[in-house]
């Protein structure tokens, strides 16, 4: 889901991380001969504007001289009078909400711990993340998103969370980096820190945004993966907090405090691809991978506020 434009690879200059999918994508793993899944539940209702309520509703909008869209999901019974934590999740290229909906099961998860979710889907299926992909301002799309999920849908602004894999996960980084005052914590998931700015030691987030990462021993580019993560955690002075904890497949995970204050966890799967753990359909998922990413993603966001 990383393969898009071989001839830029020759010009990259730096690839810690290497992240993402798009069109001077790093090979990170190779594509797929069929169409993504796409989910099989009811497509969303469309919409101008937001309309909160339960249940699933895509909104577009005008920005930056393009009609931008978003999907929202909603668990049931609500009203907007409750200020809801809010999990914003970005899909790989090339993808599209009902792609990363699928993968994760986001929304059966918001169904039962009662959050919101929201999917900003890429221009041309793809964002500008860290290393790639296009010239679109998809900070400041999501930050526009993100604003009117805190003003029209009520989501608890000290409790929003980004995630993704891929591509998407580069782009949580991202969003960590240039939008800190907005998250409370980031999940990038067979993703890493990446592009030219690895080497601009200035570009850190001002403030502290912590940190959940899943990354496959198998995955094409674990050894770049983690190379970013030294990089990130050189960055912000972080320090292991006792040994990995192993558990089942031999997959460890470790925990690190900051000296910004914030932390970063790791779970390392060693028979893992470029894909997300769980036991659900899509062409990313790894329901044998033997965590549940979404599960573990959860756990780690409902104890941060900002």
């Amino acid at each position: 889901m990383r393969l898009r434009g071989v001839a830029a690879v020759a010009v990259i200059v730096f690839t810690l991380g290497a992240a993402a999918c798009g069109s001077s994508d790093p090979p990170q793993a190779a594509p797929s001969s069929a169409p993504p899944q796409q989910t099989t539940t009811a497509p969303p209702k469309r919409v101008a504007v937001d309309q909160p309520g339960p249940g699933d509703q895509q909104v577009t909008l005008d920005f930056g001289g393009r009609q931008r869209t978003y999907v929202v999901h909603a668990p049931p019974g609500y009203n907007g009078s409750g200020a809801l934590p809010l999990v914003v999740a970005m899909h790989p290229w090339p993808g599209d909400a009902a792609l990363i909906a699928e993968t994760t099961g986001w929304n059966t998860k918001a169904d039962k711990e009662n959050f919101l979710v929201v999917y900003p889907e890429g221009y041309d299926r793809s964002y500008n993340a860290l290393y790639c992909c296009g010239n679109e301002d998809d900070v400041g799309f999501i930050k526009t998103v993100i604003a009117r999920m805190t003003t029209e849908w009520k989501a608890d602004p000290k409790r929003v969370y980004a995630t993704g894999i891929s591509n998407g996960g580069d782009m949580s980084i991202k969003l960590a980096m240039e939008l800190p005052a907005t998250l409370a914590a980031i999940a990038p998931v067979s993703a890493g820190f990446n592009g030219p700015k690895v080497t601009d030691l200035s570009y850190r987030p001002a403030t502290p945004v912590s940190m959940i990462t899943v990354l496959g021993g198998k995955d094409r580019n674990i050894a770049l993966f983690e190379d970013g993560l030294k990089a990130w955690q050189e960055r912000i002075g972080c320090s292991q907090a006792g040994a990995p904890t192993t558990l089942e497949k031999g997959i460890t995970a470790t925990a690190s405090t900051c000296s910004d204050g914030s932390a970063v966890s790791v779970y390392r799967i060693p028979d893992m691809g470029h894909s997300w753990p769980g036991p659900r359909q899509g062409s990313m998922s790894d329901p044998k991978a033997g965590i549940d990413a979404t599960d573990v993603l959860w756990e780690f966001f409902k104890t941060r506020t900002r």
